[in-house]
């Protein structure tokens, strides 16, 4: 590594729409709290290193007890994938970006 540099993978966002037009339910609860939060247009990958900080601004509200039921599976799979980038195996990271967008897929199936 050099001395006064390093290499940074970032996870950018791409939906076909945005967020709110690939998951409509999950932004409607969250921008409850921050109307401005889909304007912010966040990753998913974002949101799970954020999980801790939503459970807690969501207390006491269904969107919380939907995501607690899988906050293990995304915190662990957020772990798998910042192990994987910090080894720079990057396309085992990606095929669990994959995983992370099917727990959020169900989630959006789970939100009323």
């Amino acid at each position: 590594m050099s001395k006064h540099m390093q290499l940074t993978v970032i996870v950018r966002p791409y939906y076909e729409k945005d967020l709110e037009g690939t998951y409509p339910k999950l932004v409607r609860y969250l921008s409850h709290q921050d109307s401005s939060f889909a304007d912010q247009n966040p990753s998913l990958y974002e949101l799970v290193g954020q999980l801790d900080l939503l459970l807690y601004r969501f207390d006491g509200t269904p969107i919380r007890e939907v995501l607690l039921l899988h906050k293990k599976a995304l915190q662990d799979t957020y772990k798998q994938i910042q192990d994987h980038i910090a080894n720079r195996h990057l396309d085992q990271a990606d095929k669990l970006l994959y995983r992370i967008e099917d727990i959020f897929d169900e989630i959006e199936s789970e939100l009323a």
